[in-house]
């Protein structure tokens, strides 16, 4: 059987995305404005390395200059304190990610809260999660951004639509549905406790899963021409694989996203663009 849904290709789109980005970074130049980031990577995790180091090669990619901070694990959570307070200070800098997970040592609500709310690319402080919530502009975090672009682009509205959000993470799905129920969709959001996850899902005209599990979610668990967002990053035999099954669901969705290849380019330039947007509000010019 023929695969019916279209692919929603992030890759290709994040790739024209940044082609903008570029040219907004050689404007923001000639006044003498150099959009940079600055990450914090604590601890030698290989998935956080991985992810640090294509941020790095995104950032050359559109011109915004960018610089890695490397510490032990070790580190007490004063001394990454202090690391970031010279970081809010630094005028240099426009943004700040500090790249998780954090070492179970430190508390990463506290350290997320430190972090300049103007530099906060990731939109994971308190301040910039609560303009979320009331639907005001802000930084947004990276990856539900990332998929609220995809679906823009391809024309997929929320209006009226009913959404099923698996995983409720403070970093893809709480403020996913936040965004989702800001444009308008009805949204359920399950996890580790739904005693019925089929029951949401085959109800769903836009499923998005994303809890690091193996084929979690299966073609007899969606309705006919469901819209499938897959954000599950899983190895396997050397391969990266999502928390869909893509090729049952593929013959069945109206839409997918693949893994590698969908959501995840989208994270990217979702940081990017927050990172020309902290620079714009540090220069006082309009984001």
């Amino acid at each position: 059987m023929i695969n019916k849904a279209t692919i929603l290709d992030g890759k290709n789109l994040s790739n024209i995305i940044q082609k903008s980005l570029a040219l907004e970074v050689a404007k923001l130049k000639e006044n003498n404005i150099l959009p940079s980031l600055c990450v914090v990577l604590v601890g030698e995790n290989p998935a956080s390395v991985s992810y640090v180091n294509m941020k790095a090669k995104a950032c050359l990619n559109v011109g915004i200059k960018s610089s890695i901070i490397r510490l032990s694990e070790n580190i007490t959570q004063d001394e990454l304190l202090k690391q970031i307070e010279f970081l809010n200070n630094d005028k240099n800098i426009n943004g700040i990610l500090v790249q998780l997970p954090l070492p179970k040592h430190i508390d990463t609500n506290l350290i997320l809260e430190c972090i300049n709310i103007n530099k906060d690319v990731d939109g994971f402080h308190p301040y910039n999660i609560g303009r979320m919530y009331a639907n005001i502009d802000t930084f947004l975090p990276a990856t539900p951004l990332g998929i609220m672009l995809l679906l823009k682009h391809y024309n997929i509205s929320l209006k009226g639509r009913d959404v099923c959000i698996i995983g409720a993470s403070n970093i893809v799905g709480k403020p996913l549905s936040l965004m989702m129920l800001n444009e308008g969709a009805s949204v359920s959001i399950c996890h580790i406790l739904t005693k019925d996850l089929r029951q949401y899902t085959l109800k769903a005209d836009i499923v998005c899963v994303g809890v690091g599990k193996i084929n979690l979610l299966t073609a007899d668990m969606i309705k006919e021409n469901a819209v499938v967002i897959d954000i599950g990053i899983n190895k396997r035999n050397n391969k990266i694989l999502g928390d869909a099954n893509f090729n049952e669901i593929s013959k069945k969705a109206s839409f997918i996203t693949p893994v590698p290849g969908g959501v995840g380019p989208m994270t990217i330039s979702a940081l990017l663009q927050n990172t020309i947007k902290s620079a714009k509000i540090q220069s006082n010019i309009k984001a």
